[in-house]
Order: C-alpha cells, then sequence, then structure tokens
C-alpha cells in the first residue's frame, strides 16, 4: 500500500506543485485560492485520464479506457462542486 503524504512527488507528464496559501490571508481567501488552483489542477488530472484512454483504446484495452473515460467525467463533476463552492464565496 502506499502512503500518500505532503512531502510527496506526482510523477505526470506535465508537472504542478501543490498551492501555498499564505497564513495572512482570511479564511475566506484562502478557500477561493485553492479551488481556483483545484479547478484547474483537476482540469489537468482529467486531460490526461483522457490521453490515456486514447492510448489504452489504441493498444486494445477497452475495458481500461472505459474506465479512464469514467474517471475524467467524475474529475469534471468534481470540479462543478467546486465552482459551485467558489461562486458561492463570491457572493
Amino acid at each position: 500500500m502506499t502512503h500518500h503524504n505532503k512531502d510527496h512527488h506526482h510523477h505526470h507528464e506535465s508537472h504542478h506543485h501543490h498551492e501555498e496559501v499564505s497564513p495572512d490571508l482570511s479564511e475566506k481567501e484562502k478557500l477561493i485560492k485553492l479551488l481556483d488552483h483545484w479547478v484547474k489542477h483537476n482540469g489537468d488530472h482529467a486531460d490526461n485520464y483522457l490521453q490515456w484512454a486514447h492510448k489504452a483504446k489504441e493498444n486494445g484495452f477497452q475495458e481500461v479506457a472505459q474506465c479512464l473515460e469514467e474517471a475524467a467525467k467524475l474529475t469534471h463533476s468534481i470540479t462543478e462542486k467546486f465552482i459551485q463552492a467558489n461562486q458561492s464565496l463570491q457572493k
């Protein structure tokens, strides 16, 4: 079992860094900054899942491709929740 901690390194085709949030910001400002980051971060992951789904299809792994496409779809649903949360903070 792999443990996921904050001192990890991701191995992606495109690298990213986890957003550092200044302790000087209000909780609302921190949430807005984090939600913005998560929207982009999730979009990057969904794109990566779809790229690999395409590669899986090309190699005859139809079931794998379907799973990755579904993961991308679910990731987009999560992103919509982040957007809704951010819009709620903006009111």
